[in-house]
């Protein structure tokens, strides 16, 4: 079996999991029982690997918690973040789970002291909280204990049941992938409300690489509303790990999807020294004010959203926002995010923002931070993508791409949006289109109805507007009609018609005097 059969069996399996045991269950909701028990399995696996070190004369789950010295565990601690007594791990758990009947208290009990096993340590603040979307006392599982001890039962069996072979870094891949799309799978059922926090692969793939391009080393990643923390780690499959030296940053105003991110790192084998995600609001509480400036800035804020702006006057002081000398409007914050992002950005680095296309051409408020940003010549590129590559809407996105080293005045203009390949739900981008948009990218070439490098001038006297359809002729696929030959056509028409008419009157004729 390939590679790629693999996790597709494994995602199938993965999904009829979630179909069987959820039940009257909201599967937005019960969602979070099968990706906390499959994060539950990774890290129990993923800590006995650790452990055991490859020394096959060490079982750990053979261990008694007695036999367990306190400097193991702390050394455990500092070096994995949380600690995990052989008691405590998934294979127990699951061993017992069918005739465990304090299942849900003990699985409580458990992951209360995962995260209290981190309390002291660096890692406290990225261990603490993580399993706090996995309610074992909620109505959500049964109505009785009998009823939810049975589902998680049931949870718990069919994710032990999962082949992820051997630990290794195909095992580690698996697993990612497999928490990825559970939660797309889940986000593409939920519409919109889901959508917001979720970038497709193939999406997130391009930014990645326009936010990396040519980028030897970064000092970190960035993404100031990481959802799940999809951005992030495609980062970290594209490029080598040594390339990104400090490691992923985010933060997340939704506390469920602040632990996905987190869980999501860990799953993708970024251990918590590696990764910085916090929870707040970006736009009133900005976190690593101290920490920046970042290389690389990856980011698909939510559209549209509204923000306090203006009703707080302390905001235009502002460092992040002060020099574009406006607000963005309290109904629209799309262009606070990229004013956040460009004041995070270093002076070598890139930002690639996904953003809804209105920003680019309305007026007002949003006009003059397009003057801003456009005279200060940090726009390096916009791309207007194909309609429908998001789950829960089929809005056409631009990508703004910012940067603070360009060396001439021109703003490219990429023109996207015819590709894609059509699938059942949604369109998606391929590894050939991505590979388009970067060689025109990195080129700044001008290609006819794609790309065109536009100077300054001209989109000053433009407006400052930089919707990509002002400086990039659509092309015209109507089909091309010769008049000339149109028109000897119809001519050739004519004269057949009178040749008929003339043969016709003619056999009128005839049969008249043949009556006669």
């Amino acid at each position: 079996m390939t590679s790629a059969q693999q996790r597709a069996a494994l995602q199938r399996q993965i999904w009829q999991i979630a179909n069987d045991v959820r039940g009257a269950v909201d599967g937005w909701d019960f969602k979070q029982y099968v990706l906390g028990t499959l994060f539950y399995r990774f890290i129990s696996e993923n800590f006995v690997n650790y452990i055991e070190g490859g020394d096959e004369s060490v079982n750990y789950v053979a261990l008694s918690d007695r036999d367990i010295v306190p400097e193991v565990k702390d050394d455990a601690i500092k070096t994995k973040g949380y600690f995990i007594y052989p008691s405590q791990l998934f294979a127990k758990v699951v061993a017992s789970a069918n005739t465990n009947d304090s299942l849900n208290t003990d699985m409580a009990a458990i992951f209360s002291a995962i995260e209290n096993s981190a309390l002291g340590y660096p890692s406290e603040r990225d261990i603490r909280g993580l399993f706090a979307d996995f309610d074992i006392t909620s109505k959500r599982l049964g109505n009785t204990v009998k009823d939810k001890n049975a589902r998680l039962a049931a949870v718990l069996k069919g994710v032990a049941e999962l082949d992820f072979g051997d630990f290794d870094a195909s095992h580690i891949d698996l697993f990612g992938n497999a928490y990825e799309f559970l939660i797309s799978n889940y986000v593409a059922n939920a519409g919109k409300s889901g959508g917001e926090y979720f970038t497709p692969q193939h999406v997130s793939k391009l930014i990645a690489q326009l936010a990396m391009h040519k980028q030897t080393s970064v000092n970190k990643i960035y993404d100031p509303a990481c959802g799940s923390g999809s951005l992030l780690l495609q980062a970290k499959k594209h490029f080598d790990q040594h390339l990104i030296e400090d490691g992923f940053w985010g933060q997340e105003l939704n506390h469920t999807t602040y632990n996905l991110a987190r869980m999501n790192m860990f799953l993708h084998n970024v251990n918590y020294d590696k990764f910085n995600i916090q929870l707040g609001d970006t736009l009133i509480e900005p976190h690593f004010g101290d920490d920046k400036p970042f290389d690389a800035i990856v980011s698909n804020p939510p559209y549209s959203v509204k923000w306090v702006g203006s009703d707080d006057p302390t905001l235009i002081n502002d460092d992040r926002f002060a020099p574009a000398g406006v607000l963005a409007p309290k109904s629209k914050a799309d262009f606070a995010f990229v004013l956040h992002a460009l004041s995070y950005l270093s002076s070598k680095g890139r930002a690639a923002i996904v953003c809804f296309p209105g920003i680019f051409y309305r007026g007002g408020a949003e006009q003059k931070i397009r003057q801003y940003l456009v005279e200060n010549n940090y726009v390096e590129t916009v791309i207007s993508l194909a309609p429908n590559l998001f789950y829960g809407t089929t809005i056409a996105v631009t990508i703004l791409v910012l940067s603070k080293h360009k060396t001439d005045t021109t703003t490219q203009f990429i023109d996207a949006s015819a590709l894609f390949k059509k699938e059942t739900n949604n369109n998606v981008l391929l590894g050939t289109h991505i590979d388009q948009i970067m060689a025109v990218f990195d080129s700044k070439a001008n290609v006819d109805h794609f790309a065109r490098s536009v100077p300054f001038e001209m989109v000053a006297a433009n407006g400052y507007n930089l919707s990509v359809s002002s400086y990039v002729e659509a092309k015209d696929n109507r089909e091309v009609v010769d008049i000339t030959a149109l028109n000897a056509q119809i001519a050739n028409i004519v004269v057949r018609q009178a040749e008929l008419r003339t043969q016709i009157d003619a056999i009128v004729t005839d049969l008249e005097g043949e009556e006669a």
